[in-house]
Formats: C-alpha cells, sequence, structure tokens
C-alpha cells in the first residue's frame, strides 16, 4: 500500500501528468455544460448571473494559469467556457472580435504596448536607456538595495495610475536593475506594488473623478462630484492596504523586513545575486530579445538626451496640461493626454536620433523590433480583457457579491468589504470594475448598518484598497501583465513571488479594519 501511495504521489507530482489529469477534468466539465445546455436549453438564470457557474470562467482560467503556468490557453479555455455557459458557442463574434474591437482596448494596445515596446527598441538602437543606467548608477545607485530604493522612488513619482505607472516606472529603471542583478520577480513585485496603491495614496490622477461618479446619489451627503472627491481624499488615511503595500515595498528594497514572505522570492533574490540570472531556467519573459539586445552603430555617440528627451516628452505632455487644468483652471474634467504623450516620446526618441546622425531606416528598424518584442503581451491582453467581457456576460461579480453578502457580520463589514473586492477584482482582473460593481451596493449597505462618517470611511477605503489588491494580484489583470512585460519577467513567476507580499499587506489592512471597527461599534 504504502508503494503504491509513493508512486501516485511521485506520479501525481509529475506536471505533464497534472496538465494531462487537469485537462482531461476541464473537458469533462465542458462536455456535463454542453449537455445540460442542450438537455435543458440553457444554464439555469438566477438573476443578474447563473448561480455557481458565474464564477468558472475566471476560476478554470485562474487555476490553470498557475497549475500549468501556461497563461495564454488558460485564458482562451476560460473565455470558451464562458461562452458555453452564457450560451454563446461563437466566442470570437460575441465577445472576442468586440472586446479587442473597443477604443478602450485600442488605446491600450497603441499606448501600453506598441509605444512603450517601440520606445524600448529605439532606446536599443540610441543607448538612452544604457546610458541613463550608467548615469543613475554614478549619480546614486550602489548595488541590489539602492536600485530597488530607486524603483521605489520612481513608483512613487509615476503615480498617475496602475497601467501607466508600470508602464514608465518599468521602462525606467530595468537597465539600472538589471546592470546590478536585482531580479526580474524583484523588480516586477516593485513595479507593480507602487503602481495601483500609489494611484490611490497620490491621487492627482483620474482615480477621485471616477469612483466620485460611482459614488454621487447612493447617500444625500454625495450630491455632486466634487463631494465624491472630497471624500475621497478624506479618507485615504484609512486605505490601509495601499498603505502597508507601499510600506513593505520599502522594506523590501531596503532589505530591512526581517522575513520575505515567498520561498519563491527568496529564491530568485539569492539567484540572481549569486548567480547573475535575472530569470528562472526555463521562464518565459515577457519582453523578448528585439527589447533587451543592444544594437547602437558604431558611428552614434549615446547620450543622456536619448533617455530624458523622450521621458521628458511623455512627462511633460501628460502632466502639464493635467495639473493646469485641475490645479489652476480648477476643472472636474482634467486635460489627461496620455496616448498623444505616448506618441510624442516615440516621435520624440526618432527624432533626436536622427538629429543627431542616426539614418531614418535604423531608427524605424528599432521601432517595429521593439513592437514585435510585446507581441505576447498583445495576445495575453487582449484574451484577458475578452475574459472580463464573459465575466461580465456571466454575472461573476453579481454572484459574489450575493454569496457574501449574505455572510456579512456588521461589526466586520469593512474587513469584509475588503475580502469581497480582493475575489472579485482578482477573478475579474479590474479595480475599477470592481468599484464600479460594489460601491453603489457598499456605501448605502454601510451607513445602513452604522450611520456614522467614520464608518463610512473605512468601508469606503476598504473598498478602494481590497479592489487594488485583487487587481494587482490576478494574473488576468493589465496591471499585473504590463508590470512583467516592462520588466521582462514570466508573467507566472511575477504573479506567485508578489502574492505573498501582497497577501502580508492584505492580512494587516484587514486586522487593522477589524480594531477600529470594535473600538466604533
Amino acid at each position: 500500500m504504502k508503494k503504491e501511495f509513493e508512486r501516485s504521489k511521485l506520479l501525481w507530482q509529475n506536471p505533464e501528468t497534472r496538465r494531462k489529469i487537469y485537462f482531461g477534468a476541464f473537458i469533462a466539465l465542458v462536455i456535463a455544460g454542453i449537455y445540460h445546455a442542450t438537455a435543458f436549453g440553457s444554464f439555469p438564470e438566477q438573476g443578474d448571473h447563473y448561480g455557481f457557474w458565474s464564477v468558472m470562467p475566471p476560476l478554470v482560467a485562474i487555476v490553470l494559469a498557475f497549475w500549468t503556468r501556461e497563461v495564454v490557453s488558460a485564458l482562451f479555455i476560460g473565455v470558451c467556457l464562458g461562452g458555453v455557459i452564457a450560451g454563446d458557442l461563437n466566442v470570437v463574434q460575441v465577445y472576442l472580435i468586440p472586446s479587442i474591437g473597443t477604443e478602450s482596448f485600442a488605446l491600450i494596445l497603441l499606448v501600453y504596448l506598441w509605444a512603450l515596446g517601440g520606445l524600448i527598441g529605439i532606446w536599443t538602437r540610441t543607448g538612452g536607456a544604457e546610458r541613463f543606467a550608467v548615469w543613475a548608477s554614478d549619480l546614486m545607485v550602489r548595488g541590489p538595495r539602492s536600485a530597488k530604493f530607486f524603483t521605489w522612488m520612481m513608483g512613487l513619482i509615476f503615480h498617475q495610475g496602475g497601467t501607466i505607472s508600470t508602464v514608465l516606472t518599468g521602462a525606467t529603471v530595468r537597465p539600472v536593475a538589471d546592470k546590478h542583478k536585482v531580479s526580474h520577480e524583484e523588480l516586477a513585485y516593485m513595479v507593480d506594488s507602487t503602481a495601483s496603491p500609489a494611484a490611490t495614496l497620490i491621487p492627482f490622477n483620474v482615480w477621485p473623478i471616477y469612483v466620485s461618479g460611482l459614488v454621487i446619489g447612493t447617500l444625500a451627503i454625495f450630491e455632486t462630484p466634487q463631494d465624491g472627491i472630497n471624500f475621497f481624499f478624506a479618507s485615504l488615511p484609512y486605505n490601509f492596504y495601499a498603505i502597508f503595500a507601499i510600506l513593505i515595498t520599502l522594506g523590501f528594497a531596503l532589505e530591512v523586513l526581517p522575513w520575505v514572505p515567498g520561498k519563491k522570492m527568496r529564491k530568485a533574490v539569492e539567484r540572481s545575486r549569486t548567480t547573475g540570472l535575472l530569470d528562472r531556467k526555463g521562464s518565459t519573459p515577457m519582453a523578448a530579445d528585439e527589447l533587451v539586445q543592444s544594437k547602437v552603430p558604431d558611428s552614434y555617440h549615446p547620450g543622456l538626451i536619448d533617455f530624458f528627451g523622450p521621458i521628458g516628452a511623455l512627462l511633460g505632455v501628460a502632466i502639464i496640461p493635467y495639473a493646469y487644468t485641475f490645479f489652476i483652471l480648477g476643472s472636474d474634467e482634467p486635460l489627461l493626454l496620455i496616448a498623444e504623450a505616448f506618441v510624442l516620446a516615440v516621435l520624440a526618441g526618432i527624432f533626436i536620433a536622427i538629429a543627431k546622425g542616426m539614418p531614418l531606416q535604423i531608427a524605424i528598424n528599432g521601432f517595429i523590433d521593439g513592437c514585435k518584442g510585446v507581441t505576447i503581451g498583445a495576445i495575453i491582453l487582449a484574451l484577458a480583457v475578452t475574459l472580463k467581457e464573459v465575466a461580465d456576460a456571466v454575472g461573476t461579480a453579481a454572484y459574489v457579491v450575493e454569496m457574501i453578502g449574505d455572510l456579512v457580520i456588521p461589526s466586520l463589514l469593512p474587513g469584509v468589504l475588503m475580502i469581497l473586492c480582493m475575489i472579485i477584482a482578482f477573478s475579474t482582473g479590474t479595480s475599477w470594475g470592481t468599484y464600479a460593481v460594489v460601491f453603489p451596493i457598499a456605501v448605502p449597505l454601510a451607513w445602513a448598518v452604522v450611520p456614522d462618517v467614520f464608518f463610512l470611511q473605512l468601508s469606503f477605503a476598504a473598498v478602494i484598497g481590497g479592489s487594488v489588491m485583487g487587481d494587482q494580484c490576478s494574473p488576468i489583470s493589465d496591471t499585473t501583465i504590463l508590470s512583467s512585460l516592462s520588466t521582462g519577467c514570466d508573467l507566472m513567476d511575477h504573479v506567485t513571488t508578489q502574492l505573498p507580499l501582497a497577501l502580508t499587506a492584505g492580512f494587516f489592512a484587514a486586522i487593522l479594519y477589524a480594531l477600529l471597527v470594535v473600538t466604533l461599534v
């Protein structure tokens, strides 16, 4: 019996065996679903969702991604399963084409993939990023610790939003971090953990405006957009997840944490310091060779202008009009020129290279190579966006809210809201989508439980932080994907090494919510 058990254990530990077993289980699930839909007409709807079936598409995709470490097929399987549940078997026409044909996805494709990849590709020809790495190293970076602290600072500086922050920070700090043997797992975690958390703590961006639009009319105290914005700022001290995430990331950067949660992260740190390998053997980094191989012509002399010219154009166009219209003119809809800023950054990089004597064809070839390098990111992001649409169609968020809402203990409401939002955001890969689902329910619920402004601020901040936490940890989130892409990290390596650190921040946040509510209630 013992020998049989050991044989079974060894068999189960074989990755190929696990993949076959799990894929077979999924096929059986789909066959059962098709049979059910065929025999009974469709899956039984329960209001805005399909019961437990509503969580299956994102759940299967996430579990498969963790299990097989292969994201593309996992996402596609999740999309197909959602089509079966919703009764729309032609997932290409119903979900895929509408999802990737939207203006929002076009903006992501243009800005965060082509412009980012193109800019990095141009730097492989001009040497601008390498020149900046040398300059930054001479100025303040002396080793892995100072390189990580530099990353932490850049994450706070580039705090305009989750996706924007990951792109800007990752593109800026990667040359420095690579030079000082900071593993890509460490780098991706730092970039991701100082993106959305920083955006919610330093909210001089579109986040307060978006959230205020969701809470208007939910209570009498939210009559105008400015009421929601003011409440957002007033609740900042209680966004405990974001605060702990930033502090833990700082401690991780300075290497002063008494214990680094996660065996895989500790192995990544040891590997990069002792062997110089920035990625795990057998990993599949999100950035292709086109983004990391330097091909500076012999006749070209790299300078700081090759780096600061494009970055200056990007930041100047993105931040100055926004700051002027928001702080000077007091506009409720400040001017945010993100797409224009990234395109001008690419053009600035090309024009500077040409002005310094580089042939146009070489500069364009760099841009094209950079775009090639982010192809895998474009595919994964397209499937992730499609899966979000599938989750909306089958009512994933509505089911989770209804299922957990019945179990809420009033005195634990802020902590429960944080966990609920974390689950929804992790399942759907979006914090903003979670806000749209939860805020209209959470705000009046919190006020009905305890009609106190302080309790409402705790609940409000818990929704903000929990959604960011789930989004940050999810392998189908655009910020998670772009953090991996901009730092050249394997996506699932980033997810599995980041998760213990993020959960630690979430644990401390939940404990603090419970302690404060006990004193109030």
